[in-house]
Protein backbone atom coordinates (compact mmCIF):
# COMPACT_ATOMS: atom_id res chain seq x y z
CA UNK A 1 0.00 0.00 0.00
CA UNK A 2 1.09 3.34 -1.02
CA UNK A 3 -0.27 6.89 1.17
CA UNK A 4 0.00 9.98 -1.00
CA UNK A 5 -0.59 13.59 -1.71
CA UNK A 6 -4.02 13.73 -3.57
CA UNK A 7 -4.81 15.17 -7.05
CA UNK A 8 -7.76 16.67 -8.79
CA UNK A 9 -7.93 13.67 -10.79
CA UNK A 10 -8.73 12.11 -7.15
CA UNK A 11 -12.25 14.14 -6.22
CA UNK A 12 -14.73 11.69 -7.48
CA UNK A 13 -12.80 8.66 -6.27
CA UNK A 14 -12.59 10.56 -2.77
CA UNK A 15 -15.99 11.89 -3.06
CA UNK A 16 -17.54 8.56 -3.95
CA UNK A 17 -15.55 6.98 -0.77
CA UNK A 18 -16.90 9.54 1.41
CA UNK A 19 -20.66 8.71 0.40
CA UNK A 20 -20.20 5.11 0.82
CA UNK A 21 -18.90 4.59 4.20
CA UNK A 22 -20.95 7.92 5.76
CA UNK A 23 -24.22 7.68 4.00
CA UNK A 24 -25.27 4.62 6.07
CA UNK A 25 -25.29 6.91 9.13
CA UNK A 26 -27.89 9.78 7.01
CA UNK A 27 -31.09 7.57 8.94
CA UNK A 28 -29.56 7.28 12.12
CA UNK A 29 -28.04 11.36 12.29
CA UNK A 30 -31.16 12.40 10.07
CA UNK A 31 -29.53 14.43 7.23
CA UNK A 32 -25.74 13.63 5.71
CA UNK A 33 -23.02 13.67 7.88
CA UNK A 34 -20.33 16.84 7.46
CA UNK A 35 -18.10 14.39 5.45
CA UNK A 36 -20.28 13.94 2.38
CA UNK A 37 -21.01 17.73 1.99
CA UNK A 38 -17.04 18.31 2.44
CA UNK A 39 -15.59 20.56 -0.70
CA UNK A 40 -13.31 17.73 -1.42
CA UNK A 41 -11.98 19.98 -3.92
CA UNK A 42 -10.97 22.83 -2.05
CA UNK A 43 -9.26 20.79 0.64
CA UNK A 44 -7.15 18.55 -2.13
CA UNK A 45 -5.93 22.26 -3.80
CA UNK A 46 -4.72 22.98 0.22
CA UNK A 47 -2.92 19.97 0.27
CA UNK A 48 -5.14 18.66 3.13
CA UNK A 49 -6.05 15.05 1.75
CA UNK A 50 -4.26 11.88 1.15
CA UNK A 51 -5.06 9.05 -0.04
CA UNK A 52 -3.87 5.24 0.03
CA UNK A 53 -3.76 2.63 -2.85
CA UNK A 54 -2.82 -0.68 -3.51
CA UNK A 55 0.38 -1.77 -5.40
CA UNK A 56 -1.89 -1.50 -9.10
CA UNK A 57 -2.46 1.93 -8.08
CA UNK A 58 -6.21 1.17 -7.27
CA UNK A 59 -7.79 3.39 -4.76
CA UNK A 60 -8.48 2.22 -1.05
CA UNK A 61 -9.17 5.52 0.69
CA UNK A 62 -8.02 8.91 1.99
CA UNK A 63 -7.32 11.32 4.98
CA UNK A 64 -7.89 14.91 5.60
CA UNK A 65 -5.92 16.79 7.75
CA UNK A 66 -4.51 20.22 8.71
CA UNK A 67 -2.33 21.73 11.56
CA UNK A 68 -4.09 23.94 13.93
CA UNK A 69 -1.89 26.07 16.23
CA UNK A 70 0.18 22.98 18.40
CA UNK A 71 -2.08 20.10 16.91
CA UNK A 72 -2.89 18.37 14.21
CA UNK A 73 -6.48 18.24 13.34
CA UNK A 74 -7.88 14.98 11.95
CA UNK A 75 -11.21 15.94 10.04
CA UNK A 76 -11.89 13.00 7.75
CA UNK A 77 -11.14 9.13 7.16
CA UNK A 78 -12.63 6.57 5.20
CA UNK A 79 -12.31 3.31 3.07
CA UNK A 80 -13.81 1.39 0.52
CA UNK A 81 -15.69 -0.92 1.78
CA UNK A 82 -13.83 -3.94 -0.27
CA UNK A 83 -10.82 -2.84 1.49
CA UNK A 84 -12.51 -2.41 4.99
CA UNK A 85 -10.90 -5.01 8.16
CA UNK A 86 -7.09 -4.69 5.81
CA UNK A 87 -5.66 -1.75 7.97
CA UNK A 88 -6.10 0.94 5.58
CA UNK A 89 -7.94 3.31 8.11
CA UNK A 90 -5.14 2.64 10.61
CA UNK A 91 -2.59 3.58 8.31
CA UNK A 92 -4.21 6.63 6.79
CA UNK A 93 -4.16 7.49 10.73
CA UNK A 94 -0.65 6.92 11.44
CA UNK A 95 0.10 8.27 8.41
CA UNK A 96 -1.50 11.77 9.70
CA UNK A 97 0.06 11.43 13.20
CA UNK A 98 3.81 10.91 11.45
CA UNK A 99 3.41 14.19 9.31
CA UNK A 100 1.89 16.07 12.92
CA UNK A 101 5.27 14.41 14.58
CA UNK A 102 7.40 16.08 11.70
CA UNK A 103 5.95 19.56 12.44
CA UNK A 104 6.50 19.39 16.13
CA UNK A 105 2.34 19.45 16.79
CA UNK A 106 1.63 18.16 20.54
CA UNK A 107 -1.29 16.32 19.56
CA UNK A 108 -3.73 14.85 17.06
CA UNK A 109 -7.54 16.29 17.86
CA UNK A 110 -10.82 15.13 16.35
CA UNK A 111 -14.30 14.79 16.46
CA UNK A 112 -17.10 12.10 15.14
CA UNK A 113 -20.52 11.58 15.74
CA UNK A 114 -21.93 10.44 18.16
CA UNK A 115 -23.95 7.82 16.45
CA UNK A 116 -21.19 6.60 14.75
CA UNK A 117 -20.21 3.90 17.25
CA UNK A 118 -17.75 2.07 15.64
CA UNK A 119 -15.97 5.08 15.87
CA UNK A 120 -16.28 5.54 18.93
CA UNK A 121 -14.63 1.92 19.85
CA UNK A 122 -12.21 2.46 17.20
CA UNK A 123 -9.89 5.68 18.55
CA UNK A 124 -9.49 4.54 22.15
CA UNK A 125 -8.05 1.02 20.20
CA UNK A 126 -6.03 3.73 18.41
CA UNK A 127 -4.76 5.66 21.70
CA UNK A 128 -6.91 8.52 21.83
CA UNK A 129 -9.13 9.69 24.80
CA UNK A 130 -12.54 11.18 24.71
CA UNK A 131 -12.07 15.18 25.62
CA UNK A 132 -15.90 16.09 25.54
CA UNK A 133 -19.38 16.50 23.76
CA UNK A 134 -21.12 18.98 22.74
CA UNK A 135 -23.81 19.91 19.67
CA UNK A 136 -22.12 21.97 16.70
CA UNK A 137 -23.73 23.05 13.39
CA UNK A 138 -27.06 20.86 14.29
CA UNK A 139 -24.66 18.06 14.71
CA UNK A 140 -23.93 15.46 18.23
CA UNK A 141 -19.56 15.48 17.73
CA UNK A 142 -17.52 13.43 20.74
CA UNK A 143 -13.98 14.64 20.43
CA UNK A 144 -11.20 13.20 20.84
CA UNK A 145 -7.52 13.92 21.20
CA UNK A 146 -4.43 11.73 21.21
CA UNK A 147 -0.91 13.07 22.59
CA UNK A 148 2.35 12.84 20.44
CA UNK A 149 5.25 13.31 23.23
Amino acid sequence: MKIRPAVPDDVSAVRACADEAYAPYIAAIGRKPAPMIADFEAQIGAGQVYVAEDETGSFLGFVVYFPRADHMFLENVAVVSAAAGRGIGKALVSHCEAEARSLGLSAIRLYTNEKMTANLRIYPKLGYTETGRRTEDGFNRVYFEKSLF
